[in-house]
């Protein structure tokens, strides 16, 4: 039988009701009276018990547990907690009288948020670039291509402007979405000593990777071969990792998978595009096509891994469900990966 909250009204009627029963002459529904606000005050208080079981009731299972209890449960659950929030880093170039020796811990700006150089810098004759780390963690600090910071203190022969040249992203820290997916992807799928699943599990513990595929024996007898997908520190290639994020998932599976496989290779997918053409929509307006485009990226993202088939009902599925969409004709055939490391990624939508 499931069990139901009772509303303020409800307790107050009861405690009322009690009073009432258990003093003989005393009537707790007179209104003002002492045994009448003593009896509501004790309904308060029993309401707030009740919403505090109600919420504790949700923590006690992983599936709806939250923030700090969310996280208790994957500390007795994963090898690692929630994954935390990642610095934005980034190259940037400096000019200023050649010779002139920047210190390493240089305070530069952008915006609201301060960035570290990472190394002592001798300016040369041209621009000079230097890495600068950012103070805070996380996604908002992260550098733009393009953009520029500003040295927070004047230094004599630097000029104040730096134009940043490269950019990796701060991530955010583990959403509890995100964190209670692994949780029971592990309570799912307990440990086998180095199967399919615990690869794939070991891969999402390293920080920023959002996707992993395990292809056991692909490589030939005693092999184990690895992809993996992290959408959101490399957004700007589409997700896929480069090869010092396939060097660092490498070192850390060497340290947790078993010592008995031949060979493992951690390598990243190769991106596939989907074209298709959309005729007749209904109906056909740029937040229309916008919608589509989202939804069929987000379809993608759930169903396609490496060497998957791309099927022409999936398509038609995302088009529809697209906000505004009333109907379609699409043209698009199955599309097979031309190989076992191609992971499918939308392409261009063509509409006529």
């Amino acid at each position: 039988m499931a069990w139901t909250t009772p509303t303020l009204r409800q307790i107050r009627s009861r405690v009322r009701d009690d009073v009432t029963t258990r003093l003989p002459g005393a009537d707790a529904m007179v209104p003002n009276s002492n045994l009448r606000v003593m009896s509501d005050a004790n309904a308060g208080l029993a309401l707030e018990e009740h919403a505090y079981l109600q919420w504790l009731g949700l923590q006690l299972l992983p599936d709806t547990a939250e923030g700090e209890w969310l996280e208790r449960h994957a500390n007795i659950w994963l090898r690692r907690g929630r994954k935390p929030a990642t610095f934005a880093q980034g190259t940037v170039t400096l000019t200023g009288t050649a010779g002139t020796i920047l210190p390493a811990g240089t305070s530069l700006l952008y915006g609201s948020y301060e960035f570290l150089t990472t190394e002592e810098l001798t300016i040369g004759a041209g621009a000079t670039a230097v890495i600068v780390e950012a103070r805070t963690a996380g996604a908002a600090s992260s550098l733009e291509l393009g953009g520029s910071l500003r040295l927070s203190q004047a230094t004599v022969g630097v000029d104040a402007s730096a134009a940043v040249t490269a950019a990796t992203v701060g991530l955010d820290e583990e959403s509890d979405d995100d964190l209670r997916a692994r949780v029971l992807k592990r309570i799912r799928k307990p440990p086998m000593g180095g199967n399919k699943d615990d690869y794939e599990a070991w891969a999402l513990e390293v920080p920023a990777v959002t996707r992993a595929w395990c292809a056991p024996l692909e490589m030939g007898i005693g092999t184990v071969t690895l992809r993996f997908m992290m959408d959101d520190l490399r957004a700007d290639a589409g997700g896929f990792p480069e090869a010092e994020d396939v060097a660092i998932v490498a070192a850390y599976l060497d340290t947790v998978r078993p010592v008995a496989v031949k060979d493992m290779f951690v390598v990243a997918p190769i991106p596939e595009p989907i074209d298709f053409t959309i005729l007749n929509l209904s109906s056909d307006t740029s937040s229309v096509r916008a919608s589509i485009e989202r939804s069929a990226k987000e379809m993608l993202a759930g169903r396609a891994a490496p060497g998957q088939t791309i099927y022409q009902s999936w398509i038609s599925e995302s088009v529809s469900a697209g906000t505004g969409e009333d109907h379609h004709n699409l043209v698009f055939e199955d599309h097979l990966m031309p190989s076992l490391g191609h992971l499918a990624v939308l392409g261009t939508i063509a509409y006529a």
